[in-house]
């Protein structure tokens, strides 16, 4: 090999160097490139699901607590179903339950425990009648209304109180065979703020009992029209429903 001929190897060595040297000084020109965020989305607009305080707005679940009594897991229930002072509920607060206008966020992380404090489950027994679904709703629910037990009770039990149930179906001591649309137009004459597209009934099990009305408000606790999760014919499909009596 001749002193001034390069091997193969050192060629291939120094063409790397030039063009290593050409990305850096082409880099210095362009600067630095900006930092990268933590999180990065194809749509850095799109909501992050199941993220406390993220909802589009809330639907208040009132249950008819015959309808759960009259199932097999109710007959157990001695706290809503077999009171030893023999008290019978007609519909109880089942949940606030935030809602995104389509589908639903559920079991939200939070920084801490969600635990519920037995002050806030006492003060709610009476118009929810079970340790376990306080316990639950909130842990379900509660965690992405992005406030805490204590603040997101307040708040049920505040839209619960400004519904006022129409009188047939406080205490009824007979069965009643019904077209959900009538029981809207039940809850609408009883709440003159509320429209029929702010309400919504649910039905299934045997001969399309009842099983809960739910009530649609905004984040504020305004009512509002209910999104497509609300879809009156997806809750209750049939035009005849049984309401069981109280007894």
């Amino acid at each position: 090999m001749r002193p001034n001929q390069l091997s193969l190897p050192g060629l291939l060595l120094l063409i790397a160097l030039l063009v290593a040297f050409s990305y850096f000084e082409k880099r210095e020109e362009e600067g630095p490139a900006p930092p990268q965020s933590s999180t990065q989305t194809s749509n850095p607009g799109a909501r992050q699901a199941n993220t406390a305080g993220d909802f589009d707005y809330y639907s208040l679940v009132l249950s008819w607590s015959p309808a759960h009594c009259a199932r097999s897991e109710g007959r157990d229930d001695d706290t809503q179903c077999a009171r030893p002072d023999g008290r019978r509920y007609g519909f109880i607060l089942h949940g606030l339950w935030p809602q995104y206008e389509r589908g639903y966020p559920e079991d939200c992380p939070t920084r801490t425990r969600p635990y519920v404090p037995q002050r806030v489950i006492d003060d709610m027994l009476d118009v929810m009648p079970s340790k376990g679904l306080i316990i639950h709703e909130y842990r379900k629910h509660g965690t992405c209304s992005g406030l805490s037990p204590e603040a997101y009770y307040e708040t049920a039990r505040r839209l619960y109180d400004s519904v006022t149930i129409p009188d047939r179906f406080r205490r009824p001591s007979d069965a009643q065979s019904v077209n959900p649309r009538d029981v809207v137009r039940a809850f609408v004459a009883a709440n003159p703020k509320l429209k029929p597209d702010m309400v919504a009934v649910a039905c299934r099990g045997p001969g399309s009992r009842l099983q809960e009305i739910r009530i649609c408000f905004t984040k504020a606790g305004e009512l509002r029209s209910c999104g497509v999760n609300e879809d009156q014919g997806q809750l209750c499909r049939s035009s005849v429903m049984q309401v069981l009596p109280v007894h």
